[in-house]
Parts: structure tokens; C-alpha cells; sequence
């Protein structure tokens, strides 16, 4: 009777280790694939990341182009007392996001940095530059 005993013991013993063998396989698979994703996810997000950086921003956008930028970042008609001309070529992602960190967009004054950049914290959807500007909010 002992003998039984000790074969039916030894059969739910090997029994148990083969599902611990099964569960580190199927969590050692499980990691494999997390890593192969974030292998292949990592250049798609280094190649957006600096995509981001290369994008453009008019001021204004190219349907209000003559018009001015008042203080506030609004767009005003040329000539509007306190108000700066529009930019004459559109700042990169890379400039507004270190211009958003506190430098000066290339070629403006302390003043005309702070209306450009009213200007560019206002812009909507459906304004050029606004995907840019949106992506460069973006978490990364």
C-alpha cells in the first residue's frame, strides 16, 4: 500500500513541475515578445521624435500672410500700433520648443519672441502649424 502511495505522491510531483515548466515558458514567450515590440517601436519613435524637431510653424499661417502679430499672440492688420510683422519664414519645432524653454526665436526681439509665441500657443486645429505645435507638447 505504500508503494501506491508513494507512485500516485510522486505523479502529482511531476505533474506540478511540468505546469511550473509550462508558466516559465509561457511568461519567458511573453517577455520575448514585449522586447521584440519595443525593439521595433523604439526607431519609429526616434525617427517621429525627430521629425517633431524638423517641422515648421508660419507666423501667421500662410491664409492671414500681411498681417501682423499683436502682443497677445492675435493677428491684426498690418500697420496696428504695438503690433510686430509677420515672421518672413516659419520657425522649425527645434526653435519653438527651446524658444518655449526660454531662448528668443532666431532674429526677434525680447517683445517680438513673446507675441510669436502667444501666437503659437493660440493656434487651433486647422491652422498651420498646429500638428507641429501640438507634437511638440506631447509627453516623450
Amino acid at each position: 500500500m505504500s508503494e501506491s502511495t508513494q507512485d500516485s505522491g510522486s505523479s502529482e510531483e511531476g505533474a506540478d513541475e511540468n505546469a511550473r515548466i509550462a508558466r516559465r515558458r509561457l511568461l519567458l514567450g511573453g517577455g520575448m515578445a514585449a522586447a521584440s515590440a519595443v525593439v521595433s517601436i523604439r526607431p519609429a519613435l526616434a525617427q517621429t521624435a525627430a521629425s517633431v524637431l524638423h517641422c515648421q510653424i508660419p507666423v501667421p499661417d500662410p491664409g492671414r500672410k500681411g498681417q501682423a502679430i499683436a502682443a497677445d499672440g492675435s493677428v491684426v492688420p498690418a500697420g496696428t500700433q504695438g503690433s510686430f510683422p509677420g515672421s518672413g519664414r516659419p520657425f522649425t519645432g527645434e526653435e519653438v520648443k527651446a524658444a518655449l524653454r526660454g531662448r528668443n526665436l532666431p532674429g526677434t526681439s525680447y517683445e517680438q519672441n513673446r507675441a510669436y509665441l502667444n501666437y503659437i500657443r493660440r493656434l487651433q486645429g486647422g491652422t498651420s502649424g498646429f500638428t507641429c505645435y501640438a507634437s511638440l507638447q506631447m509627453p516623450r
